[in-house]
């Protein structure tokens, strides 16, 4: 097998990102050589290669189904949103300045020949890559200078799966809509379509399918149904359930629910970092926007964010800030990651990312932040009461200053001081630059562990054996299992290897 295909979708949350990595799962399964590709995402949620660069999240879970280490080659292009306005643009993993929608117009003609190269240097590296694509490839306003849906497709002639979300509602009009209209030349490409996250007996769709068959001329490639258990590494906020929980709360061991509660702030970035005690039996996490949805969480999780100041300052108007601070007082713990981490200190001094130098943290945690020009990448190493840690850094603010002897929570590998594990008074304030280091399996059940001593939650067992990897793994290969039992994969194969069909009709009234 030897090609490539462009999983697009008709709407964001479709359901691409994880098709992509089922489909490159099952693949790798079959003992092919296949590579993911994102050519341009938008995402907060992003994590450090071993190459040393930024990607998105969602391209290092598909690396991860593809048995790969997560690279750069994978994602080229990386916009972090900072602002309704404003992005942080990521080129090949390194920073590359601020861009707004309308000048990232501009910048985008100078980005199409390097990502359309990345494109080609993985092809000739692997058998198949499985590229996704970019919201949807019918945004009519975009498709001038768009270079991650059509824009790729058309130039590296890309066979194009369409996938549908049902459970939205309206799917074969999104799906009709989505195809007719494109020009002619990008509808060529437009090769099928796949109905995503159907309940009930698929049976029901028959009439529609055959109807959107017979005026596309395209196949509905199968139906894939809906799946509580496939929430990890989400990055589109419609992802997160309406009550705001995260993950699907396994039942305790005890008797006894450990709750989190965690602010959903509104530049939050890595919220991912959660997923892994969202994993854990008897543990539920929540995000919330109010100050009353924290009033029987035994923790606070502040999560990592594209804008302390800002984010903190909407803490502030919320009333979230005083309710926390509340927590605190009442003898309940704190956990602050990155961004959260930085919202914890006596001062914030930032000319760089909000531009609004010095301004007062919530003063839990006795130290002082300071931003720097430089974004501190890396993946670092340490321990924890001897349990091994792993994460990764991507932050401008750095630790300028701190009371003396403030305890650390992790030691590093380099023995360099990283984060607090601090009380001065009733609550265990705790906090860390490092995302991802609540996937080490000892060091998150020592958190736990302390959160049920400090909350006296007899009922709470701290689970002795999940293991995050594991979790993970498990959940890539389900999603392989719904791409070989309910995609048509003789047609898939047929795309990959012999392109679009030839002979596709047109369908009216393509684009503008």
């Amino acid at each position: 097998m030897k090609g490539a295909l462009l999983v697009a979708g008709a709407t964001s949350d479709a359901g691409k990102s994880l098709l992509t990595a089922g489909i490159c799962r099952w693949l790798a399964q079959h003992g092919i050589r296949v590579a993911p590709f994102k050519a341009q995402n938008m995402s907060n949620n992003a994590v450090v290669t071993p190459d040393g660069g930024e990607i998105g999240r969602a391209q290092a879970l598909q690396a991860e189904a593809c048995g790969l280490e997560p690279s750069v080659r994978f994602n080229p292009v990386l916009l972090k949103p900072g602002s309704d306005r404003k992005s942080h643009l990521v080129v090949q993993g390194r920073a590359a300045g601020e861009v707004s929608a309308m000048s990232y117009r501009e910048v985008k003609p100078r980005l199409h020949g390097l990502v359309l190269d990345a494109l080609e240097d993985l092809r000739r590296d692997f058998d198949v890559v499985i590229c996704e694509g970019a919201g949807s490839p019918t945004e009519i306003n975009l498709r001038a200078t768009d270079i991650a849906n059509m824009g790729l497709a058309r130039p590296a002639k890309l066979p194009t799966i369409v996938v549908g979300d049902i459970d939205r509602g309206g799917v074969f009009a999104s799906l009709f809509g989505t195809l007719a209209l494109l020009d002619a030349e990008d509808q060529k490409l437009i090769s099928g379509f796949v109905i995503n996250k159907f309940r009930g007996d698929a049976r029901l769709l028959e009439p529609g399918i055959e109807q959107l068959v017979a005026l596309t001329g395209r196949p509905v490639l199968g139906t894939l149904p809906f799946v509580e258990g496939l929430w990890l590494d989400a990055e589109d906020s419609l992802s997160y359930s309406p009550d705001g929980v995260i993950g699907r709360g396994a039942p305790p061991i005890g008797t006894t629910w450990l709750r989190i509660a965690v602010p959903r702030l509104p530049r939050m970035s890595n919220v991912t970092d959660l997923d892994a005690l969202a994993a854990e039996p008897g543990v539920q996490v929540r995000l919330v926007r109010h100050p009353a949805a924290l009033a029987d969480a035994d923790l606070v999780v502040i999560p990592g964010t594209r804008e302390t100041v800002d984010d903190l300052a909407w803490l502030r108007r919320t009333g979230l800030a005083d309710a926390i601070l509340a927590h605190h007082a009442a003898g309940r713990p704190v956990v602050g990651i990155c961004g959260g981490f930085q919202m914890l200190a006596r001062t914030i001094a930032d000319d760089v990312e909000s531009k609004q130098g010095t301004v007062d943290g919530l003063g839990l945690a006795p130290v002082e932040i300071t931003f720097a020009s430089d974004k501190t990448l890396g993946r670092p190493t340490g321990t924890y009461a001897g349990n091994p840690v792993n994460g990764y850094e991507i932050h401008h603010g750095q630790v300028s200053g701190r009371a003396p002897d403030v305890p650390t929570w992790i030691t590093t590998s380099s023995g360099a001081v990283e984060g607090v594990r601090y009380s001065d008074g009733p609550g265990v304030v705790y906090g860390t630059h490092w995302h991802g280091a609540l996937e080490s399996d000892g060091f998150r059940r020592s958190l736990l562990a302390e959160v049920s001593d400090q909350r006296s939650l007899v009922g709470f067992v701290v689970p002795p054996d999940t293991a995050y990897v594991q979790v993970r793994a498990q959940a890539l290969d389900a999603l392989a299992s719904l791409v070989e039992r309910h995609l048509d994969t003789n047609a898939l194969i047929r795309l990959i290897d012999e392109g679009a069909p030839a002979g596709q009709p047109f369908i009216l009234p393509g684009a503008p």
